[in-house]
């Protein structure tokens, strides 16, 4: 068994008074009312460009629309529309609809752009939006939730989102967000129920695409593949505009490459980016499917482009472990480096990154800190995704007997970890191995390679060679699941 140790890297724990001190900022500033909020508001706009050419367009029709109603819109689009409500609410500061959808805007761009900077501007705009309408606003509430989401304070998210839904019952749009924060908090009992409560709805015929886009990120929870698959397929030929479309392909892309199909996985990518070229997520999905199958410089390419338009920290982690397989451990470490950098940018726009670093750490850094961080999100955040990275962070440090409770969790249909997932299979299998389990660790070992064959260039050599130290299974055990 593994001693708890530290490996290289400076500690992050040290990190999480500033993030704490950054969250009290945030919510004294949410307190601040009336026109000091307007006038506060409209410092933070940009000022006027001087005009030495010719105007820009105005956001088309749907744009406007589109981010009210959580549909992607495309990044031009988005630019323009923030430009056209930016100029609006200089003259019109108290139109509290506008400052909601220029808030929702940055909340998208920031998404988009990984670009966190934006996420503080887009709370201005919703808190003005909420304080100039008195409180009874549903489209900044709606935003705030979508806007916590996105920050992962699933509790602020379900706060928010509730309050919004008492406003406005019938409103779809605050059932996709409650949804996501349900989720994210580890009540997938009151994700299902909300989900049947938004199929249950009757929207229109442009809700429609983003209704079937949640409710199969619901089914693929369950581990209804097929279900989930088959909603997104439903979704992407009803799309409304390219950036729409772009969106549910990538997702069908992910689903494929879930479930070790890299044919169909690079195609979806391919779809999306011909929708829309600008499509970041599809690029990072075509790098892992490429990586896969072994096209190796086009895989490298394809996640360095991912990351000069999108530089999220999580596509350097995998960039990083693509060089760590070739055994480029300098431009590994490269990427490792950014993982950090961009996580406390992250961090300072008021995104909740301890998933990401404690991943992180628990593979490439510092394990002790990668259990101080992932028990802190356990606490307040008990999802399966939690569960399962606190599993692994505790194998890590040596404590396998927890460490199993938690890789159970996260694989547990009764406790909502009934998405198939080959990494947690993979970390189970591992756990169990390790506290002499043979036989599940087998099973869960196979399970992992059965799921997706290809779901890590690091770890699936490790398990390989896991599986071939536990050998042949005895005449008597059980035949895997599934």
């Amino acid at each position: 068994m593994e001693k708890r140790q530290s490996g290289p890297g400076t500690s992050l724990v040290a990190e999480r008074p500033r993030r704490r001190l950054r969250m009290l900022r945030r919510v004294l500033m949410a307190s601040v009312t009336g026109t000091a909020a307007v006038g506060g508001a409209l410092m933070l706009l940009p000022k006027e460009p001087s005009v030495t050419g010719p105007p820009a367009p105005a956001p088309g029709p749907r744009a406007p629309a589109a981010v009210t109603s959580g549909v992607p819109a495309a990044l031009p689009e988005l630019t323009r529309l923030i430009g056209d409500r930016e100029n609006h609410l200089r003259t019109h500061p108290r139109d509290a609809r506008a400052w909601a959808v220029l808030g929702t805007a940055y909340l998208q761009r920031g998404r988009q752009t990984a670009d966190a900077a934006n996420y503080p501007q887009a709370e201005h705009a919703l808190q003005t939006s909420l304080e100039v309408a008195g409180g009874a606003n549903v489209e900044a509430l709606e935003g705030l939730a979508a806007l916590a989401n996105t920050r992962r304070d699933f509790a602020a998210a379900r706060e928010w989102g509730e309050q919004a839904n008492k406003l406005a019952p019938k409103r779809w749009t605050t059932y996709a967000v409650l949804i996501d924060s349900y989720t994210g908090l580890g009540d997938y009992k009151a994700s299902r129920s909300t989900l049947d409560k938004l199929m249950a709805l009757r929207t229109g015929a442009a809700a429609r695409p983003a209704v079937m886009a949640r409710a199969s990120a619901v089914y693929r929870d369950r581990g209804w593949r097929e279900d989930a698959a088959a909603q997104l397929s439903d979704a992407a030929a009803a799309a409304r505009s390219p950036a729409e479309r772009a969106d549910y392909l990538t997702r069908a892309g992910q689903l494929a490459w879930e479930r070790g199909d890299r044919q169909d996985a690079l195609r979806h990518f391919d779809a999306a980016l011909r929708a829309d070229p600008g499509q970041r997520a599809a690029t990072a999905g075509r790098g892992r499917v490429l990586a896969a199958l072994g096209r190796t410089s086009e895989a490298l390419t394809a996640y360095r482009s991912a990351l000069s338009g999108q530089p999220c920290p999580e596509y350097a982690l995998e960039l990083g472990e693509l060089y760590e397989s070739l055994g480029r451990q300098e431009e590994a470490q490269a990427q490792y480096d950014l993982v950090r950098t961009r996580a406390e940018r992250d961090q300072a726009g008021g995104v909740d990154e301890e998933l990401l670093l404690g991943r992180f750490e628990e593979d490439h850094g510092n394990r002790e800190d990668a259990v101080v961080l992932l028990e802190d999100e356990w606490e307040r955040q008990p999802g399966i995704e939690v569960a399962d990275a606190l599993g692994w962070a505790l194998h890590r440090v040596g404590d396998d007997e927890e460490a199993l409770h938690y890789a159970r969790v996260a694989t547990d249909k009764d406790k909502g970890g009934g998405v198939r997932s080959a990494l947690y299979s993979f970390h189970l299998g591992m756990i169990e191995g390790e506290l002499d389990q043979t036989g599940p660790a087998r099973r869960h070992l196979q399970e992992a390679l059965r799921i997706n064959p290809y779901f890590s260039p690091l770890r699936v050599p490790v398990a390989r060679e896991a599986l071939a130290r536990l050998g042949e299974p005895p005449d008597d055990e059980p035949p895997p699941e599934g």
